[in-house]
């Protein structure tokens, strides 16, 4: 909770910093800026059912089947970064190595805390009535907690990867727009 989780958004940003430094809007553009959103959304979708259910064979399972997918989407990213014009220097695949390491240490990490629900996962959830079934916490994280979290995600997630998607979106416009008027007048 105040270790892993947190970690996660400084090579977060260090990574915006990298996109924003090669001007990803002139080069990958958009496509890449969309799959940065979609990975966000593989990783922070588990990470919000897990501040508000249960642990259990369901979660386990879903947080797997994202980890997985953010592992393929990470390799799509970087083809995708490769393949345009932006240069992805050592530094930014060095923030890109802890960015995709993350999901397996936070997986692992709670896989440890709740070894009975990974041998239910393994046994496929059988005399557990609630294994495949997404229920509430008991004990809910603390409000201040939560709101402390939000925020974090909202200012050094949201707020900068909003805004490269932004760039992208009007730099694109903006070609478009340029083509069409050459187009026009050539």
């Amino acid at each position: 909770m105040y270790g892993l989780l947190p970690s996660w958004f400084v090579p977060g940003l260090a990574d915006w910093v990298m996109h924003r430094r090669t001007r990803i809007e002139k080069t990958a553009g958009t496509r890449e800026s969309l799959i940065h959103a979609l990975m966000m959304t593989e990783v922070g979708v588990p990470i919000a059912l897990a501040f508000v259910c249960e642990v259990n064979p369901l979660l386990l399972a879903v947080m797997l089947g994202a980890t997985g997918a953010h592992e393929a989407t990470a390799l799509w990213d970087v083809r995708t970064a490769v393949r345009s014009d932006r240069e992805v220097k050592p530094v930014e695949q060095h923030i890109h190595s802890f960015l995709e390491s993350l999901p397996f240490a936070g997986l692992s990490a709670l896989m440890c805390l709740h070894p009975d629900q990974v041998r239910s996962l393994l046994r496929g959830g059988r005399g557990d009535p609630d294994a495949w079934r997404l229920v509430l916490r008991r004990r809910r994280l603390p409000a201040p907690y939560l709101a402390g979290v939000s925020v974090a995600i909202l200012l050094g997630v949201a707020l900068p990867y909003g805004e490269e998607l932004w760039r992208c979106v009007r730099e694109g416009r903006g070609a478009r727009t340029s083509r069409t008027h050459r187009d026009e007048s050539g």
